[in-house]
């Protein structure tokens, strides 16, 4: 049985504002190994459900985040940046199950740390008119390779939110969201266990299931004008309102090529404080 391992930080046990997930802070040195415990946690659970390789994908920012000389011996790490299929990286080889660790409610909802990919300039993400996290992007794509979501964990509105787009998985809720920024956590002895126990569980459901393969459209909300413009330049994006773009894809994988390239102009159209 071979698994997947796509691990964000914002949702990690402990995580609750920017200094612990932007690299190069005391507190995110602190809170990387915080994250690679829950990564280590999860790792026992699948091993001691059945799976015989798992890979890691380190999937928040950098990508650099995880501590390889702290991982599990038993697992594989893909590290650094850039992915073709980024946070989903390994999908499309042969895997039979996904677990999404650590992730977060999206852009324009209640969560600790609540965005989607970019931190701050996008206030919504629709997949075919549903509002969409990246958590519920991701499973869109897991669902074209025919790969089941098996476990997701996070803050509690994350669980909420995994429920509608991957109501078998399951849930491992770490902490509970008080606000965009602070959150009641529970301690990592604590969060260790319910991860362990939530992946030994999850691998009853692992294995291939009938791939969905169909078109996509993704629309997506800036918080300036100015953005949108930008990304309407890529072919077969539109702009569609003062602050909104959308596109149509033949399928999930190329939608979200083509969301990452959005996301990577609109973020470089920023310009300092005004954004």
């Amino acid at each position: 049985m071979r698994i997947l391992i796509s691990a964000d930080m914002e949702g990690a046990t402990g995580v609750t504002w920017t200094d612990d997930v932007v690299p190069g802070s005391p507190q995110w040195d602190r809170f990387r190994r915080l994250f690679t415990g829950d990564v280590n946690a999860v790792l026992a659970g699948l091993y001691a459900g059945g799976a015989t390789d798992v890979l890691v994908n380190e999937a928040h920012s950098s990508q650099r985040n995880l501590l390889l000389e702290e991982l599990d011996a038993r697992a594989r790490m893909l590290t650094g940046r850039h992915k073709p299929l980024s946070m989903m990286q390994g999908i499309d080889n042969g895997v039979d199950g996904v677990v999404f660790l650590g992730y977060h409610a999206g852009a324009g909802f209640d969560g600790v740390l609540s965005h989607t990919y970019l931190e701050n300039q996008i206030t919504g993400v629709w997949l075919d008119d549903v509002p969409a996290s990246e958590g519920r992007l991701n499973a869109g794509m897991a669902a074209e390779y025919g790969v089941p979501v098996l476990l997701v964990s996070g803050d509690d509105k994350t669980c909420d939110d995994a429920r509608d787009y991957a109501p078998e998985a399951e849930l491992v809720q770490v902490k509970e969201c008080v606000s965009r920024y602070a959150a009641i956590c529970l301690p990592p002895a604590r969060t260790a266990e319910l991860l362990m126990a939530a992946a030994r569980e999850a691998m009853a459901r692992a294995g291939r299931e009938q791939r969905q393969v169909r078109a996509h459209r993704i629309e997506v909300e800036f918080d300036a004008s100015h953005l949108a413009q930008a990304t309407a330049v890529i072919p077969t994006v539109e702009q569609i309102g003062t602050r909104r773009v959308g596109f149509d894809a033949p399928d999930m994988t190329e939608a979200m090529k083509c969301f990452k390239v959005v996301t990577a102009i609109a973020g470089g159209a920023v310009q300092g404080i005004y954004g």
